[in-house]
């Protein structure tokens, strides 16, 4: 089997391969308190990655090995992850008499029977949660499935790089675990939390109860509708619409042109997948809307999505907490903390026991 959950311990680096762009975090851990030492992003080429596929591997080494370079720190092992589309989750009931090897075997005469390919395609791993609560002999486990090329790919860019791609995680289980480093103690327990996630071309909706994700749902929009319109109307290249965008460097006509009216969009189209959450039948509202992704780093979106969805939000950040490197420019750093979410979940994974 191929590790998807595999414990692994060590600063390794978090790589966040993005539809427009990669991102890598590279932190270090002393007790219970982490410290960011490096971060670096830089943009992919149109199509590179597209539905979370990767069409042109060499493209992303390229990419990952630029970033290296900007994190100017030796790394040689990396964690990355799938999207949850592309991973099939179920939780199994398997007696405990079973060793090791012949826990493996049943599981996957189990998972032969819920995953709709061929074992041989699929790299398939699994974790003993606990006893079955109330039942003699019976563990949870926990077995997670995804097609073996989703996984290959990643591999094959990281590696391309000169990295060793250790761990292949979910993106689900990277946002779980940065999830306390976002919410600090601000949420009591039992509070739904909403993180909407504005990429560049999918926004996704992850709804927290006491930081295990209870609901997800994904939707076709993101920062990518905005920079087109500028490479399109300004003739600006889409990396430097990006990074420009990223840091507020626009001139005042395109800001006042497509990036304020875009904030808009943004607010009504989160409004809109918190509103497919609300008819799914839950009979709670959101206590809190954290916002995170490279489209929320235009001023003033914070208050104006308060507005919109009646909630509380915060701009999603990460590192708040976290002892940062002197060597980072910290306003930087907070200007792209919301787009680094992710990787910094994925970093986090290297220190699992």
């Amino acid at each position: 089997m191929l590790s998807l959950l595999g414990n692994k311990s060590g600063a390794w680096v978090g790589v966040d391969i993005g539809s427009s762009s990669v991102k890598l975090v590279a932190l270090s851990k002393s007790g219970a308190d982490y410290s960011l030492n490096s971060y670096a992003v830089v943009a992919l080429p149109a199509s590179t990655v597209v539905d979370g596929s990767i069409q042109q591997i060499t493209e992303v080494s390229s990419a990952i090995e630029k970033a290296l370079r900007k994190i100017g720190v030796k790394l040689t092992s990396a964690v990355a992850a799938v999207p949850s589309s592309a991973v099939i989750t179920k939780k199994l009931q398997i007696s405990n008499v079973f060793d090791e090897f012949e826990l493996e075997e049943q599981v996957k005469i189990e998972a032969d029977q819920f995953i709709p390919y061929p074992l041989d395609e699929v790299s398939l791993d699994f974790e003993v949660i606990g006893p079955v609560e109330g039942v003699a002999n019976l563990d949870d486990i926990l077995v997670v499935a995804c097609r073996r090329g989703d996984v290959e790919q990643r591999e094959e860019a990281i590696n391309g790089a000169g990295l060793k791609c250790e761990i292949i995680d979910v993106d689900t289980y990277a946002m779980e675990r940065v999830y306390p480093c976002l919410v600090g103690d601000s949420v009591k327990p039992g509070e739904l939390v909403g993180l909407a996630d504005v990429g560049a071309s999918t926004l996704t909706l992850n709804v927290f109860r006491d930081g295990v994700i209870i609901y997800s749902r994904e939707q076709a929009f993101g920062g990518n509708d905005l920079v087109n319109a500028i490479q399109q109307q300004y003739g600006m290249p889409v990396a430097e619409a990006e990074q420009a965008l990223r840091h507020n460097e626009l001139s005042d006509d395109i800001r006042d042109m497509l990036v304020m009216p875009f904030r808009q969009t943004i607010a009504q189209q989160v409004s809109r997948s918190m509103q497919f959450f609300y008819s799914s039948g839950v009979q709670q509202q959101l206590a809190k809307l954290i916002i995170a992704g490279g489209a929320v780093s235009i001023d003033g979106i914070e208050s104006l999505m308060e507005a919109e969805v009646g909630i509380p939000t915060v701009v999603a950040n990460p590192f708040a907490a976290m002892k940062i490197s002197s060597k980072l420019n910290k306003q930087r750093l907070e200007a792209e903390a919301p787009l680094l979410t992710k990787a910094c979940g994925l970093a986090m994974r290297s220190f699992d026991q």
